[in-house]
């Protein structure tokens, strides 16, 4: 039996990297968790939880859309971000 629920997917890098991502590109711009989650329209709690590495918080496309447009860059930059590790 072949199907998508004989795979299973471990995002969990990809998002650790979307959230050092969020965070490198909005201290470039000079701003602090708090304003970004203002200007996005989410609680600073919740924009704490997709920068935090140590946690794993699913971002929908509307967030990421949104935090690109306040930050000033392309959606997929946040994507591609590659973290020295």
């Amino acid at each position: 039996m072949s199907g998508i629920g004989e795979h299973i997917f471990d995002n969990s890098e990809r998002y650790r990297d979307l959230g050092y991502a969020i965070a490198y590109y909005r201290k470039r711009k000079g701003l602090t968790q708090e304003q970004l989650a203002d200007r996005i329209g989410i609680s600073r709690q919740h924009m704490g939880a997709i920068e935090a590495p140590n946690m794993i918080r699913a971002v929908s496309l509307d967030v990421l859309f949104n935090i690109a447009s306040v930050l000033e860059i392309e959606p997929y930059l946040l994507l591609k971000f590659a973290p020295e590790k």
